[in-house]
């Protein structure tokens, strides 16, 4: 049987509370149940989780089906990479150490069959948000991290909880593309492509599924939200589309 490639990101899970933030897990375990036959490689690229942090001994509760999940994908031998999000950037060794899954703190440039990926999340790339940008480079300092790390799980989930509620998602904010020149990701592609050549330029991030034509040889794909999209990318050998499932 022919093996894709597939990408997805924005899952959010526990987000906007337990109960749907378990709807969800079920709709991602079918769509990943779904996949499996012809799945070689799997990039879940950021915001799986709407907070995560690893603590050396302990690691948030719940999404236990997904964390089976993946386990037994891995065990048949299906290479999983997880990108670190703007939600889930303290992830750490626990998913490589239980999984076998490999963790992307930034980009990763790939090439399958002659054709050749940028991927990342999408957080901190192109112009302006300096506010958020600075705010990444605090919250990834190792530094940073350690000294949350002394903070006692139990207020220091809180306090990640409790921000994580001031998410778009959490909120309710719609995402609209307007025009090309005003997408930030595609801005940056762009910039990206007076450099060097890429064929596909997918970021996650947005929440808004995407598929744009950036000339005639090189596109970008925005991977959407798992909330009101169910929005992900296949790469079949010879192109990336943009797909739903269960589409309403």
């Amino acid at each position: 049987m022919k093996k894709n490639i597939y990408f997805a990101s924005d899952f959010h899970l526990g987000a906007p509370n337990h109960a749907e933030s378990r709807k969800r897990e079920d709709r991602i375990l079918r769509w990943l149940s779904s996949i499996t036959p012809t799945c070689s490689e799997l990039f879940l690229m950021g915001d799986i989780f709407d907070f995560w942090f690893e603590y050396s001994t302990v690691v948030p509760k719940g999404f236990v089906r997904l964390q089976g999940k993946l386990a037994e994908m891995t065990d048949a031998g299906i290479k999983v990479y997880f990108f670190k999000g703007n939600h889930d950037m303290w992830v750490n060794t626990y998913f490589s150490e239980e999984m076998g899954i490999e963790i992307v703190s930034d980009e990763l440039i790939i090439e399958r069959e002659g054709k050749r990926f940028f991927l990342h999340h999408g957080d901190g790339l192109g112009p302006g948000d300096r506010k958020y940008k600075f705010l990444r480079k605090v919250f990834r300092n190792p530094v940073c991290q350690w000294l949350f790390g002394l903070v006692p799980p139990r207020i220091g989930l809180g306090i990640a909880n409790w921000w994580s509620g001031s998410s778009r998602l959490a909120n309710s904010k719609e995402e609209i593309f307007s025009d090309v020149e005003h997408e930030w990701l595609a801005v940056y592609a762009k910039e990206m492509l007076l450099k060097v050549h890429f064929d596909y330029f997918v970021f996650g991030h947005r929440h808004l599924p995407l598929d744009i034509n950036l000339n005639d040889k090189s596109k970008y794909v925005n991977l959407g939200e798992w909330i009101n999209f169910n929005s992900y990318a296949v790469f079949d050998g010879n192109d990336l589309s943009l797909k739903y499932f269960e589409k309403v």
